[in-house]
């Protein structure tokens, strides 16, 4: 494993790079947005006639029907993996209570009044807990919907319900992901992030600084003593 501090004094040092997210991470970051992007713009041609016409850019009605239920399997799947590997460092904690308390200065950038962020603050967990929700949730009701090409096990009046629950889910994801890309450009170099895998040593130090602070102390940390002869 490579070491996540390139160079020396991270704290001190604004050039300093510090390895945020792996590879993986990040393809399976980027995998997620794209199939919900798809997803989106299809579910949208789909939710009402007058965006049907965004059908054009899947290959016509009947293949977007055919595309959207199968883009949805991928981010699920996508989902689980980043829900498997993050959830442990998006569990809310005492400083996210104040760092929400005091989100008048978290928009107006006096950082210096907040509490010292681990890897994510609690805008990000909120962000996270939400697609959490959300993502199974339109699984679930897509699902319902689909069924009718492999087999039926809903009535007609549950997939009614399960089409206004898919939509209404739909809406809220929107509106979650639009929060989330738009806080990604506000906070500048927090996509570098997520492009490059590496963010500098200042940007780490002004909006996660107990994340570096572990970092730092983890890299320090002498190695275990030798056994005893």
């Amino acid at each position: 494993m490579s070491d996540p501090i390139r160079r020396v004094e991270p704290e001190v040092h604004p050039q300093v790079t510090v390895r945020r997210y792996s590879a993986l991470t990040r393809v399976n970051h980027w995998t997620l947005a794209v199939s919900f992007v798809l997803l989106a713009l299809s579910g949208l041609a789909l939710f009402h006639p007058s965006l049907y016409w965004l059908a054009t850019f899947f290959g016509g009605g009947p293949t977007l029907r055919a595309l959207h239920p199968i883009i949805g399997c991928v981010l699920i799947v996508a989902w689980l993996l980043m829900f498997l590997r993050f959830a442990w460092a998006n569990v809310p904690e005492k400083t996210d209570w104040i760092w929400l308390s005091r989100v008048r200065d978290v928009l107006s950038g006096h950082e210096e009044k907040l509490p010292e962020v681990g890897k994510y603050n609690a805008g990000q967990k909120l962000v996270f807990w939400a697609f959490s929700l959300l993502v199974p949730g339109l699984f679930l009701t897509g699902i319902a919907i689909w069924d009718q090409y492999f087999y039926t096990w809903t009535t007609i009046p549950q997939k009614r319900v399960a089409v206004l629950a898919h939509a209404i889910l739909a809406i809220f994801m929107i509106t979650v992901w639009i929060v989330h890309a738009y806080a990604a450009i506000w906070v500048q170099g927090t996509i570098q992030a997520m492009t490059r895998g590496y963010v500098t040593g200042g940007w780490a130090w002004r909006h996660h600084r107990k994340w570096l602070r572990d970092l730092v102390r983890g890299r320090k940390r002498p190695p275990p003593a030798a056994p005893a002869a």
